[in-house]
């Protein structure tokens, strides 16, 4: 009985992704701005505000399908990653599970087990993850073409999120066991394999709300901007997390980011459309200024980069294991102009 509650996880969160204004790079008027979500989006469910200042989301339109997270280059849009981290992890723990490996499913797909309301939320910090507790993950879909959710690409798209993830997994000699496969029959059997502690949230959580097969989810909260920490957004934390074993010191590690050069002005361009408040610009007593960049909370979106009036900044693609330890400091100047 107990299986057959936790096989049907509560799915009372809302479908619809979460948007922080300020890591909009339309909000933070990012020259050339940025329409990803809207062009990506299968159902019109996301519209450019007036004079593309913000974008809007129909709850009616929308189906959770999370294609719109996986394209946002900042991290503005995001669902709680932890539900299917925390998963995969159970599954590996497990003494004894039907599969031999970890597996998320789409929720139409007719697969047992963990599943979503479309992999097309699957992203690249979740399958590096995996990989970092050596987990074989096996990420099985239904019939995309007809599917009602998502889009005919899912399965495209997952193939071009593990490539990022594998990128990200290289430096570390320990590549992510990614299958990516359509459903079987025999995939009907595949069990749902929780820890104690999960299948007693579960049970909390499921009281007399609606019951769906879904990894369990809640709405994710307001990001509390006061707090720095909180501006990165989960995608690129658990990237970061995920550099498991860690990489020799010098492993270059693929982490888009920009680099600054003398033909910069001193100006607070960089800073003002730093989606994530990566980039930071401190005015000194003496009357200098110091242009730093936090390389973990930078999401390589290049706002700065295409912002940048006379241009200065430039995309540097890989960095070494130490630029994650302090602040880099992108310029230095005596005064400003």
């Amino acid at each position: 009985m107990l299986q057959g509650v936790l096989a049907r996880l509560d799915d009372a969160g809302n479908h619809v992704p979460r948007f922080t204004a300020p890591r909009c790079l339309l909000e933070r008027q990012a020259v050339g701005g940025c329409d990803a979500c809207h062009a990506t989006c299968p159902h019109d469910a996301i519209s450019l505000g007036m004079l593309g200042s913000s974008i809007q989301i129909d709850p009616d339109l929308c189906t959770g399908c999370g294609l719109c997270v996986q394209v946002c280059p900042s991290g503005a849009l995001e669902y709680n990653l932890e539900p299917a981290l925390q998963s995969v992890r159970d599954q590996q723990d497990a003494a004894s599970r039907a599969a031999p490996d970890a597996s998320l499913t789409c929720a139409r797909s007719g697969a047992g087990g963990p599943s979503l309301p479309c992999l097309g939320r699957v992203t690249p910090a979740l399958l590096s993850a995996a990989g970092a507790w050596g987990a074989p993950l096996t990420l099985i879909h239904g019939d995309c073409a007809a599917c009602p959710v998502g889009a005919p690409d899912v399965p495209e798209r997952l193939e071009r999120v593990l490539d990022t993830a594998q990128a990200l997994r290289a430096p570390t000699g320990k590549p992510a066991r990614v299958t990516i496969r359509p459903a079987t029959p025999e995939d009907a059997s595949r069990s749902l394999t929780v820890s104690r502690r999960g299948a007693f949230g579960a049970l909390f959580r499921v009281g007399k709300q609606h019951l769906a097969q879904s990894v369990p989810e809640s709405p994710l909260p307001f990001v509390d901007w006061s707090v720095p920490e909180d501006r990165t957004p989960q995608e690129w934390t658990w990237r970061a997390r995920s550099l498991k074993p860690a990489p020799p010191d010098d492993a270059a590690i693929p982490w888009p980011a920009p680099l600054v050069d003398d033909t910069c002005i001193d100006c607070p361009v960089c800073t003002n459309v730093c989606p994530t408040d990566a980039i930071t610009r401190d005015l000194q007593p003496d009357g200098g200024v110091k242009l730093l960049l936090n390389l973990s909370a930078c999401t390589g979106c290049m706002g700065c980069l295409h912002s940048c009036p006379p241009q200065a900044i430039h995309a540097q693609t890989h960095w070494r294991p130490a630029a994650f330890n302090a602040p880099l400091l992108l310029r230095e100047s005596d005064s400003v102009m």
